[in-house]
Parts: C-alpha cells; structure tokens; sequence
C-alpha cells in the first residue's frame, strides 16, 4: 500500500527511537470517533481491532472524556498513602455493578493478572493450607495473559518466551478446551493447586472458542478440589461477546475475575481484579499495591466507562450484531477463508493462503479499502469493532472486507 511522506517520516521516527517490539500496519494514526479512525493524510478507516478490545465504548466517547477533563482540573493523582473520594464510590460501583464484594484497582491487564496470581496463591496458603512455596497454578496452552516474565512462564508461544529465562516456577500447563485434561491435573496436584487461570476465548491465539460447557465443567472441576477459577477477562469482557463478562454466557461465578482495557473505555490504563473477602482479605496493608492504581482519574473513568455500556446497551447490541457479522462472512465463499468462529463482536477469520497471499496482505488490502484489523498467529484476522458501530456501518465494514479478500483471490 503507499505510504506519504508524511506518514513514512512518522514511521521512520518510530523504527529510529523505538524499540522494536511491534511490527504495525503501516497506518498513521492521528484521530479516532466512535468506530473511525483517521491517519495523518485525513483518509478514514473503520476500526476493528478497538486496540485490542480496550475501545468498547468507541473512541473518545463524551462521556468518558468528560469525566477524565472535569476530574483532571480537581485532583489528578495522590497515591494510595491517602484516601481520596473518588476511589471508594468507584470501588462500590463496580464491585455492585458484576456482584462481587472486594475490587483491587490496577493499571495494566497484566498488572491485574498478576495481582490475581498473588491472591490465588495466598489464599493457597492462608485458607487452603499448601505448603510455603508449594502452590500449584493451572494454565492452558495457547494461552496469552501479558507480557511479564511470571506471565510468559505459563505461555507456550516461543515469541512470548524465547530467551527471557529463568522463568517463575509453579505453573502447570495443561490443553485449552479439554475439561478431561483439567481434572487428571487436579488429581495429580489438586492438593497443592491454589487456582485454575483461563480465557474464556482465547483472543491472541486467534479468538479460539471453546466447546460450550467446558467452561462449566472446568469451574465445578475446582470447586470439587477447592481450587479457585480465575477468569481472565481482559479481552473478553465488558460487553465484548454479548454479555456483561464472556463467563456469563456458561452461567458461572468465577472466584476471581480479571479486568483491564474497556474498563477504561480507552482513555487512560486502568485495570481491576474482583473477589470476595475471604480470597480478597489474604492480602493486608503493604503486601501489594500500585503508585496508579485507583488514582482518582482513573476512578472517574472507570465508573463513566462501565455506565456508558449500560446507558446505551452495548451488551444487546454485540450480541446482534455479532451474529450479523458471522452469517455474512460465513457465507461469502472465498478460497482465501478457511473458518469464520467468534462470539459477539470478538470474531476471527482464518485465513487459508492462496495465491501466494497470507492474512497480512489481506489486512493490507483491508486498509486500502478503510478498514483495519491486524493478523494473529500469521494466518487468523481478529474482527472487533467498537460496540457503538451501527448496523448499517458495520453492514459497509463487511463490503469492505469481502471485496479485500476478493480482490486477492
């Protein structure tokens, strides 16, 4: 695709002072409204990526940017040394609003994944009884939670782990989607094992959608051995896949559950881990924290952020707009698509190389047209727009992804 000079002299700037730890589409991006992006030469892109589900709520919404201005002007950041009155009434709303009694704030996804590592094992050992040093936690293959070297010491994926050992010891890997496997692992370390960590579909490995049940089965699994299930819904959350958390669709309480991107909206980095106070209270005054996390920006944000998806039922609407989406593309034939899965507004189209052309130059193409999405895995395009796209924009999204795809067949 061509590239201005504008926009390459950006790019330049980036490769020249910047790690190189990202490999972009060659896009530039300056502006961003509800499910629109624009580069740096005024051209108009759908976004169906929403950074990696964190802009739900669609870019720059009003609202959310109004609580962060309004809360900027007053007080910024005052650490957790004090108490500020935006953090406790933020606390409350969220802890009500999915129905647990203790929320920690964080930053980060992966800060919140960790916090949630930190309470499993403790509780392991305050409440279950394991031996100091001896807890055991479950993981499953293909899984992708962050990027922190304990987090990268359950991953299987050579790009997360490849020489950053020693890695944190204590995990247990066992295959995504097979209930059978969690359970042989529970009889072999139940005893020891403080807590089971999963996705409910794995989004960075290509939006792999589990066997319905087999989240149930895997929470009674725990339950039957005292171990605790951790949901991490980073990705999957906040409306993304047609319900309130993507546990909800197997009608599950996991005992911890991971927040972090479209808590946000997109406006600052804010994460959280919800329990309650038996798993939550382990922890006592200065055994774990964060400088940021529930900083009162963040706390206004959050609470804007999570009314705005209820205010304009953007669980309803990714619902419906999710099947849309699968049924058109399920049914426009193409050598390039080997299998469209999804759930809600969280989909995939697996890409079956053709003709030389492979899920980037798809995406390429895509971006030509207006539309950006960005390849997983080489062959897997993730598709999640902003929950606030219309059906009428996303029925020209899905033109715009089909005639890419047709023109390279």
């Amino acid at each position: 695709m061509k590239i201005s000079a504008k926009a390459q002299s950006y790019i330049d700037q980036e490769n020249r002072y910047g790690a190189h730890n990202y490999h972009p589409l060659p896009v530039v991006l300056s502006r961003g409204e509800g499910a629109f992006v624009w580069d740096t030469d005024g051209k108009k892109y759908f976004d169906f990526l929403s950074a990696y589900s964190a802009v739900n709520q669609g870019h720059c919404h009003p609202k959310i940017v109004q609580a962060l201005c309004d809360q900027a002007h007053t007080l910024c950041l005052t650490s957790r040394a004090f108490y500020n009155d935006c953090l406790g009434p933020c606390e409350e709303f969220i802890s009500k609003y999915f129905g647990y009694e203790k929320m920690l704030p964080m930053n980060s996804g992966a800060e919140a994944v960790e916090t949630s590592l930190k309470l499993a094992r403790r509780w392991g050992y305050v409440k279950k009884g394991i031996p100091e040093d001896r807890a055991v936690i479950i993981c499953c293959e293909g899984n992708f939670h962050g990027r922190t070297i304990s987090i990268v010491s359950m991953s299987n994926d050579p790009d997360s782990y490849s020489q950053y050992g020693p890695f944190t010891p204590g995990f247990v890997r066992i295959p995504y989607n097979d209930a059978a496997a969690l359970e042989n692992a529970l009889q072999q370390y139940g005893e020891r094992t403080a807590a089971f960590i999963v996705e409910p579909i794995q989004g960075e490995a290509g939006v792999f959608v589990p066997d319905e049940g087999y989240l149930r089965k895997c929470y009674e699994a725990c339950k039957a051995h005292n171990v605790l299930f951790i949901a991490d819904e980073v990705q999957t959350g906040i409306a993304r896949t047609g319900k309130m958390l993507c546990s909800d669709h197997e009608g599950i309480r996991p005992d911890i559950v991971v927040l972090g991107k479209a808590i946000s909206g997109g406006v600052l980095p804010i994460s959280a881990v919800l329990a309650d106070d038996d798993i939550m209270l382990t922890i006592k005054p200065g055994e774990h924290g964060s400088t940021f996390g529930g900083f009162p920006l963040a706390a206004k944000v959050a609470v804007a952020a999570l009314t705005v998806v209820k205010e304009e039922h953007l669980t309803e609407k990714a619902e419906y707009l999710g099947r849309i989406f699968r049924e058109e593309i399920a049914g426009f034939h193409s050598p390039l698509i080997g299998q469209v899965r999804g759930k809600g507004l969280l989909n995939a189209i697996v890409i079956t190389p053709s003709n030389g052309k492979e899920a980037w130059d798809v995406c390429l193409k895509m971006a030509e047209n207006g539309l950006l999405a960005k390849p997983t895995h080489k062959h897997i395009i993730r598709f999640a727009p902003p929950l606030v796209i219309t059906e009428p924009q996303l029925r020209e999204a899905i033109g715009i992804i089909k005639n890419s795809i047709k023109a390279l067949e």
